[in-house]
């Protein structure tokens, strides 16, 4: 009976170790996106670079815009070579290119290699986050999906704690080197993380499928559900198509509008650049813990209306900081914010790979995320633009809450219903 219960045990622990290593991809992803954030105080002072609040807005949008165009096409790479590849190439591109930016010599090539760095950055979440749910039973993918995207926020707690350590002592360059370590997570991917049955059964490997499936008890997924052969704008998915993208891009406005300006906005407001950067640590650590409750409860409620609620927190909690609150209430509002935006994020993931299809998972998540991209390109430029203006911190955390209150809005118009099995 033993014996029986430990084979039986055998493929979840893989497919576990599998979601384990996809996981670890998204922490260095977390930390490339918000290494900006970290380091925004140090090149409005580099020598020679004469950068301003708007200037380096636009700077931080250029990795965004590459994330843009880098969703679209790996989403559709994904589901044509297969999402192990796409995710090993999204990894060590982003993380070769995130090293060279420690050796830009001006905000041009700095900015071309931020960019580039986005190609892969933006390519990773739809092929890993494809890769992950065709690991995991459709009921638990609210689940699964927030625990791998708790990544994102642990990769940028890291560069907060780095940066309070590192940029004194070896500058704001060192933050970039860090990003070399990708490559050795992306070779340990290519020797132990499997192709999905998924994509072996789609293209007609029925034989590597059933290995698969044998080996790390993947889902099997009905091919031939009648949904299965429509396409992404196809009457049966358009609305769920338009609504999941737009929600991805007023909840990415916030979140990474807050990822890119926090530091800058609370230096801003008296503090030095080691507690500014704390409450950058607080809003990346309120997103891992807190949105472990927003994961049980999308498994248990549905991850899109979770979703559209915790959408709202987060709109309540921004608006709460426009008023300057006691430093205690900020890390506490910050906590919430970080909760609603992320794990409303991943709830969107979630519910995206429930929605569709296993033919169009990876192809739908690379649109939402890849339109979302467009919120995330704008709000560095927007935070850019409203302290250039002089209106004041305020005036940041007003849009920020404004974008989460819309992304609640559109979650709770999304369809419900699984469209796969």
């Amino acid at each position: 009976m033993s014996q029986t219960r430990e084979h039986a045990t055998e493929p979840s622990r893989k497919a576990a170790l599998v979601v384990g290593l996809c996981w670890l991809t998204v922490v260095f992803d977390g930390y490339d996106l918000i290494v900006y954030g970290a380091v925004l105080p140090e090149l409005l002072r580099e020598p020679g670079w004469a950068l301003t609040a708007g200037s380096v807005g636009l700077l931080g949008s250029l990795a965004f815009a590459g994330m843009l165009v880098g969703a679209l096409v790996a989403g559709v790479l994904s589901d044509r070579i297969g999402r192990r590849r796409a995710m090993l190439l999204c990894t060590v591109w982003f993380s070769v290119c995130t090293v060279l930016c420690s050796f830009a010599w001006n905000p041009e090539s700095f900015g071309v290699l931020r960019f580039l760095a986005g190609l892969g950055l933006g390519g990773l979440v739809p092929s890993v986050s494809a890769l992950a749910a065709e690991f995991v039973a459709p009921h638990r993918r609210a689940l699964v999906s927030t625990l791998m995207m708790s990544g994102v926020p642990i990769g940028g707690s890291a560069a907060s704690v780095l940066g309070i350590w590192l940029i004194p002592n070896w500058g704001w360059r060192s933050m970039f080197g860090v990003g070399a370590a990708g490559v050795l997570v992306a070779v340990l991917c290519r020797r132990l993380v499997p192709e999905t049955a998924a994509y072996h059964r789609a293209r007609g490997d029925h034989e590597r499928a059933a290995a698969v499936e044998r080996e790390f008890g993947a889902v099997a997924e009905d091919s031939a559900d009648r949904q299965a052969a429509s396409g992404l704008f196809a009457r049966v998915h358009l609305r769920a198509t338009a609504l999941f993208a737009l929600s991805t891009l007023t909840v990415l406005f916030a979140w990474f509008g807050l990822g890119t300006w926090l530091p800058q906005l609370m230096r801003q407001s008296g503090f030095d650049l080691g507690s500014a950067l704390t409450f950058l640590l607080a809003l990346n650590l309120g997103a891992v813990a807190g949105s472990l409750l927003t994961a049980w409860a999308g498994d248990r409620f549905g991850p899109v209306r979770v979703g559209a609620v915790a959408a709202v927190i987060a709109a309540l909690a921004l608006a709460g900081l426009i008023a300057h609150p006691p430093n205690a209430i900020t890390y506490g509002l910050l906590v919430l914010a970080g909760v609603g935006t992320h794990g409303t994020q991943c709830l969107i993931i979630a519910g995206v790979a429930n929605h569709y299809p296993a033919r169009l998972r990876g192809t739908a998540l690379g649109w939402a995320l890849g339109v979302g991209r467009i919120g995330a390109v704008a709000a560095p430029q927007v935070g850019g633009l409203l302290l250039a203006a002089g209106l004041g911190v305020g005036a940041n955390f007003l849009a920020f809450a404004v974008a989460a209150a819309v992304a609640g809005v559109l979650l709770w118009a999304c369809p419900r219903r699984t469209a796969t099995a």
